[in-house]
């Protein structure tokens, strides 16, 4: 049985890309993303921009799911010409390289270490801490993890997150947080401009809202969920933390495509260089694998997930707000 650093090395055989095929899931991606706009623009019934506006939501989140992989340089490596594409993706998203590249590879270095997971993760207290802190941190602690704000992603964890508050924080380091805010709004004017107040709502606001907060939720549910541990930093490793900190998410077909396998979660912590597309072959040939925590996107599963608050080590679980004070 596959355990530890001999689970990592069994998975680098599938570190490699095809970059042929690397290029034809980038082109599609941005075939489906123009036809997904084109039919928001130029398509007359509502009922079917709003199709095409829940496809353009959709589809930038697959978008996005490459962009990660591009800067975990696990595909299309050393290309000029995915740089370029990349870079401005990333502006329109407002996930800028600087401070997207920064907090996720801390976070990938310190997933679900308790105190130091912060950054580039949603903050996790144990209950003895959350308890002990004055009520203006703990109304901050359960804001920043409250499911309104998750869910308003576009607002709280980019607009705010990743952008604003990291140029205030390090201006000549994150140049680009500012450069992403002004392109993002550009954008958004110049289909104002064009396309009127119905534009700006359908091919705009409703796609950002929908494919950031769901962003958000995934980010979130990927290590909050129950079953999942978080370790003190002398018991903390980097295997233990990927299989038992990180979900595997079970996603239909559909949604498969559409969030490029982001679900085999606990398969990208244990080596970030797997290409998207191969994590499912991944998962078939190493049978240690398939014995991951599992979560859904289905509500019961998705409401499991936002109650949780706090760590309690005594007990190694996760509990709801209620459940604090019992």
């Amino acid at each position: 049985m596959l355990e530890g650093r001999d689970l990592i090395l069994a998975t680098r055989a599938y570190a490699k890309e095809y970059r042929g095929r690397s290029w034809w899931h980038l082109i599609i991606t941005l075939v489906v993303l123009a036809a997904g706009y084109t039919g928001v623009f130029l398509v007359n019934p509502w009922w079917a921009k709003v199709i095409c506006t829940v496809l353009v939501a959709l589809t930038l989140g697959r978008m996005f799911v490459l962009y990660h992989d591009f800067l975990h340089q696990s595909i299309l490596s050393n290309s000029k010409a995915a740089k370029g594409i990349f870079t401005v993706f990333g502006w329109y998203m407002l996930a800028p390289v600087s401070i997207w590249e920064r907090s996720h590879n801390y976070h990938h270095a310190h997933n679900c270490k308790l105190y130091t997971s912060s950054i580039g993760s949603y903050p996790v207290v144990t209950k003895e801490k959350y308890l002990s802190s004055p009520w203006g941190e703990r109304t901050v602690y359960l804001f920043v993890r409250h499911p309104i704000t998750i869910g308003l992603g576009y607002l709280f964890m980019f607009i705010y997150g990743m952008c604003i508050r990291s140029f205030v924080s390090n201006t000549g380091k994150h140049w680009d947080s500012i450069v992403a805010l002004v392109f993002h709004f550009a954008i958004g004017t110049g289909i104002f401009l064009l396309a009127g107040w119905w534009g700006l709502l359908f091919g705009f606001l409703i796609p950002f809202i929908i494919s950031l907060g769901l962003g958000s939720y995934l980010f979130y549910a990927q290590h909050n969920f129950p079953g999942v541990r978080y370790a003190e930093k002398d018991g903390w490793t980097y295997h233990d933390a990927a299989l038992s900190s990180s979900s595997h998410m079970k996603m239909s077909p559909v949604m498969r495509w559409f969030l490029a396998n982001i679900g085999y979660h606990h398969i990208h912590h244990l080596n970030p260089r797997i290409p998207f597309y191969r994590l499912p072959e991944v998962y078939k040939a190493i049978p240690e694998l398939q014995k991951a925590k599992v979560t859904t996107l289905l509500p019961w599963d998705v409401l499991k997930c936002l109650r949780l608050k706090v760590w309690d080590p005594v007990q190694q679980r996760m509990l709801s707000r209620r459940e604090i004070y019992a």
